[in-house]
């Protein structure tokens, strides 16, 4: 089986909603998303995927987000916008985005020693 993961990064603010702490509150990250997309083949070119390719629907995914309060953008506007949540929603868009490669996982960082992964 072969993997390879891309990465990218965007600043976005939130608040938790159904949670007591300082979360709860609107505060900002500087969020880190890794995609891993895996396969047992490679193409013709030797590639499981164009890192070229990922990368665009990774960035194409994150710039929705880029500099926006979550809780205002579909679907965060009724669901929480957790990075459990945000795990989910990139590996759903980036999916659909993906034409022979199928996305392994998917994890948000909020800070650099916390992240959320999501497996499909």
């Amino acid at each position: 089986m072969f993997e390879v993961f891309v990465e990218h990064t965007f600043a976005a603010g939130h608040a938790l909603r159904n949670y007591r702490g300082k979360c709860e509150n609107v505060h900002g990250h500087n969020y880190r998303v890794q995609v891993s997309v895996e396969g047992p083949e490679l193409n013709d070119a030797g590639l499981l995927v164009d890192f070229v390719e990922l990368k665009r629907v990774l960035r194409q995914t994150s710039e929705y987000f880029d500099h926006q309060f979550i809780n205002d953008l579909k679907p965060f506007d009724e669901l929480n916008p957790s990075a459990e949540n945000l795990a989910k929603y990139f590996c759903d868009e980036i999916q659909s985005g993906l034409k022979g490669s199928k996305v392994s996982s998917v994890r948000v960082w909020e800070t650099d020693t916390s992240c959320a992964v999501y497996r499909p």
